[in-house]
């Protein structure tokens, strides 16, 4: 048991059973040495367990979320919060970034009330234009593909209020492979949603494309990024 648990507390026994449940407020410490797990809180204080990925410099680790890995509890959970916090923007449209911010997307643009959401994706169809194509790459798939956006899409989101969701804001760089595809068309979205925010490291490089940007961004909770001490992990 981590040494950041309460007496009473159980941790997920095995990494299927990470994502799968939402514990009740208090259930895990917060504070402290943390080993094999982060208990992220939610605004209510109910907590979800994250497995702790340690970086390739040994030194540091984050929180991960596999959010088309979580329950559906925990998934229904996380869109219904991240769709109340995209609503005061009045979003007519979601798009969803490949691959598991699709997941997200579609669950919080049925809790917005709409009746579909646009998918970006990395797969090329043979009817997808290279001018509608940016490079993209993110934190947990080093190589780089290419985010492309259907054409048949484009008269749902040119012009409508448009929310951009990732499942995880980390670095910063699938977003602005996001913003770098929709600008292309002319499309500046109203906000950008992401279930977690993995630290604040995509501050600045979302600053540096536009200095508007990180005040658009709106997460159900955020993780800090670790670093290693005896025994563990410390925020």
């Amino acid at each position: 048991m981590p040494s950041s648990a309460s007496p009473a507390a159980q941790s997920p026994a095995a990494p299927h059973e990470f994502w799968q449940d939402i514990h009740p407020p208090g259930t895990f410490a917060t504070a402290g040495l943390h080993s094999g797990f982060f208990p992220a809180e939610l605004d209510d204080k109910r907590q979800i367990c994250l497995p702790i990925r340690s970086l390739a410099d040994g030194e540091h680790a984050l929180a991960s979320l596999i959010v088309n890995q979580a329950s559906f509890e925990v998934l229904e959970a996380l869109a219904a919060d991240l769709a109340a916090r995209l609503a005061p923007f009045s979003p007519d449209v979601v798009i969803g970034l490949p691959t598991l911010g699709l997941t997200l997307a579609a669950a919080v643009a049925r809790h917005l009330g709409h009746s579909r959401y646009v998918p970006l994706g990395t797969s090329r169809k043979f009817w997808y234009l290279d001018e509608l194509s940016v490079p993209m790459s993110s934190i947990t798939t080093r190589q780089e593909k290419r985010l492309y956006i259907d054409p048949r899409m484009l008269p749902l989101i040119e012009g409508p209020r448009v929310a951009l969701v990732d499942d995880v804001i980390s670095s910063g760089s699938s977003i602005i492979s996001g913003l770098s595809l929709l600008a292309a068309s002319g499309i500046r979205p109203a906000v950008i949603g992401a279930a977690m925010l993995q630290s604040d490291r995509w501050r600045e490089k979302i600053a540096a494309f536009g200095p508007e940007w990180p005040e658009r961004v709106r997460g159900v909770f955020a993780t800090p990024l670790l670093r290693k001490a005896e025994g563990g992990w410390r925020a």
